[in-house]
């Protein structure tokens, strides 16, 4: 089952983390995402499992590709963060919505 289109009532902007160089970071193009941003301050782990804040979070659908950890975000305000983890939320044959959750710092 998928998030259902009219709950996805925010855009993020994606620009996928593409690995570090000898100048930095480098992303991949800027897309486009659908998604419902909670704009909330909570204790996560990074994959690695240091505990962090994030300061936000944003659910897509369950198909969304371009969010490795690292990637840049641009939210609707104008404000550019970072992904901590991108978590697949896979509700199998259960009756409920399957989902990408982003936490951003």
């Amino acid at each position: 089952m998928r998030v259902p289109g009219w709950l996805l009532q925010h855009t993020v902007t994606v620009e996928p983390y593409k690995g570090d160089s000898a100048y930095g970071p480098q992303y991949g193009p800027a897309v486009q995402v659908r998604c419902f941003l909670d704009d909330q301050t909570r204790t996560v782990r990074r994959p690695d499992g240091q505990e962090v804040v994030s300061s936000a979070t944003f659910y897509a659908q369950l198909d969304t590709t371009v969010c490795p950890a690292e990637s840049r975000v641009t939210l609707p305000s104008g404000r550019q963060t970072t992904v901590i983890a991108a978590l697949r939320r896979d509700g199998g044959g259960l009756p409920v919505p399957s989902h990408l959750e982003v936490q951003l710092l």
